[in-house]
């Protein structure tokens, strides 16, 4: 048993497996609801265990799980004591400790360019089945399928959601897809055909999402893809003042943007979608403000029985499932300590995978970087980042910047 559980093809097929579970949460619960759902999760965390424990003699222990991610998760589970309603909290903290140890497993027992693989693979196919029900709802049979939350408006030139819900997520994992592909197509891991169709199936689920969202997103990713690859082609005695040079263009964009946020604000509202989340984020932040340290109690997804959750979106009229905004998402549920700790997981890992992308010659390590780019921009307008496939793909790459990186990897045994 034990050679099975260590043996490459099981440690494959759980990675395709768990990142398939990760970016079809909305399709499985649509399909067989939360208890169905928990139950594939339980189930991947039960063979991530044995997995583990099989590998034990194989895998490299010492400083491989950052400190920040424990810090978080550590005091995610400590708000459980504050929470007004404590089961629904250790759920959700559970819950983020599954998803973790998912990404943890796939971290630890698969090679970065296996798991570029894997999540190729996973992307074609969710966006393949996205497109492919597009198309038949909203061409061949012209009518929605509520179950799946698809309106049928491909026709009319969207904008779509595919087996994700909203067409915001489908645009995001586009813009991932997109990332993933380039650098399968870059280093051969698929045939150049393949690789072709699956930019191009990408694209087009990023063009008919009509996400403003991820138009930002995009945008911010072809600044770093550029960005990382200058510094790549940059002789190694010159990179550093580059890479200051960089950090002090990315300082002054932040600073420009917030100055003429009122014509970002402008240009960004397609659709009044933009005032929604204003709205949202002043009502959370009204939240924030009761218990500014210690936060609520950490849930992950909003439960709209509870406060505050309830009172948020009774305030706004509308029902929203997170904060729309990570980074306000984490303060609400855990203070400002709590956001603070996220702060530096994002922070180490984006350093850490940006100065693995710069430095390794194979063009694999752009993959964590740019991946993490794109997860944290999101964040600013969706809580992407701290559930399901966002919180799993954060867990990866943090763990995979961190094996040559951290600290603790060159003390002595």
């Amino acid at each position: 048993m034990r050679s099975f559980l260590e043996s490459a093809p099981v440690a494959q097929a759980f990675t395709v497996t768990a990142i398939t579970a990760g970016f079809t949460g909305h399709l499985t619960r649509s399909l067989i609801g939360w208890p169905g759902y928990i139950a594939v999760i339980a189930g991947l965390c039960v063979l991530a265990i044995a997995i583990l424990i099989a590998r034990r003699e194989l895998i490299e222990w010492r400083g491989v799980l950052p400190l920040t991610i424990l810090g978080f998760v550590i005091w995610c589970g400590a708000s459980i004591v504050w929470s007004g309603a404590q089961w629904i909290s250790l759920a959700g903290w559970l819950f983020q400790v599954a998803i973790a140890l998912l990404g943890v497993t796939i971290a630890l027992c698969r090679d970065l360019i296996q798991i570029v693989r894997a999540a190729g693979s996973v992307f074609r196919a969710v966006l393949g089945l996205s497109l492919g029900l597009e198309i038949l709802s909203g061409i061949l049979i012209d009518t929605p399928i509520p179950v799946l939350g698809i309106a049928g408006d491909l026709a009319v030139g969207g904008p779509i959601q595919g087996v994700f819900g909203t067409r915001n997520l489908l645009g995001l994992v586009a813009v991932l897809a997109l990332v993933t592909h380039i650098i399968e197509l870059r280093t051969r891991s698929v045939q150049r055909g393949l690789g072709i169709v699956s930019i191009v199936l990408a694209g087009t689920c990023l063009f008919f999402s009509g996400s403003p969202v991820t138009a930002v997103v995009a945008i911010v990713i072809l600044a770093a893809t550029s960005a990382l690859f200058a510094v790549r082609r940059t002789p190694t005695e010159r990179r550093p003042m580059l890479q200051y040079a960089l950090l002090a263009l990315v300082v002054v964009t932040l600073v420009a943007t917030y100055v003429g946020r009122s014509r970002v604000i402008d240009l960004l509202n397609a659709g009044g979608e933009f005032q929604v989340r204003y709205a949202l984020w002043l009502s959370t932040l009204r939240a924030v403000d009761v218990n500014p340290i210690e936060g609520w109690g950490w849930t992950g997804i909003w439960r709209d029985s509870i406060l505050p959750f309830a009172g948020i979106n009774w305030s706004v009229q509308r029902e929203h499932a997170s904060a729309l905004n990570a980074y306000i998402d984490v303060a609400l549920q855990v203070g400002i300590v709590g956001l603070a700790l996220f702060g530096a997981l994002c922070a180490f890992a984006v350093i850490r995978s940006w100065l693995l992308a710069s430095n390794r010659r194979t063009v694999t390590y752009a993959w964590p970087a740019l991946i993490l780019v794109a997860l944290l921009t999101t964040g600013v307008a969706e809580s992407f980042p701290l559930v399901e496939s966002g919180w799993l793909l954060l867990v990866i790459c943090a763990v995979k910047a961190s094996e040559s990186q951290s600290w603790r990897s060159r003390l002595p045994a």
